[in-house]
């Protein structure tokens, strides 16, 4: 019976020693983790010239828009009422396609955005599950835009861990 009696105080006394040791808590800002990889730099890059690209053929289309408006400014008192009605009706319609463009392209943007951001997202995820691995983190909260209002000055910065695994 006192064996039994010690082997469960010991069991009480150890649980609660183990269950006393603090959580570790991690926090990163992967904003700036993401502004600092070369892999983000290129990605940016790339969206620029998508953008330009895009741009070049929103602009073509405005000015083909703004010379047959012009035209249709111009020669509107001598149009018969058909033509009118014809130029009028061409005019809505490629401003129509402009803003078909636009949305479109805002999408096309979006998507290769994601694209071009989804890897290196998943390359930093992998650091981070890393080195809260390695460095015994309970939990790592990323604090840029996730809402936290408060973390104690107990909590750890990983993002030199995160920079150094990444060779940053």
């Amino acid at each position: 019976m006192k064996n039994l009696l010690f082997i469960i105080s010991a069991f009480l006394i150890s649980a609660s020693v183990i269950y006393a040791q603090p959580n570790k808590f991690g926090y990163i800002n992967t904003s700036q983790l993401l502004n600092m990889m070369p892999e983000s730099k290129e990605a940016d890059r790339q969206m620029r010239l998508e953008v330009e690209k895009l741009e070049e053929e929103l602009e073509k289309l405005n000015v083909e828009y703004q010379s047959k408006l012009q035209n249709y400014i111009d020669e509107q008192e001598s149009l018969t009422t058909v033509v009118k009605q014809l130029r009028e009706r061409e005019l809505m319609e490629l401003q129509n396609r402009i803003q078909e463009f636009q949305a479109g392209a805002q999408e096309i943007l979006q998507q290769r955005r994601l694209e071009l951001i989804q890897p290196i997202f998943e390359k930093i995820e992998k650091a981070i599950s890393e080195v809260a691995r390695e460095k015994g983190y309970y939990f790592v909260f990323d604090i840029e835009g996730s809402g936290i209002l408060y973390f104690s000055d107990e909590t750890e910065d990983i993002l030199p861990f995160v920079r150094e695994k990444l060779g940053l």
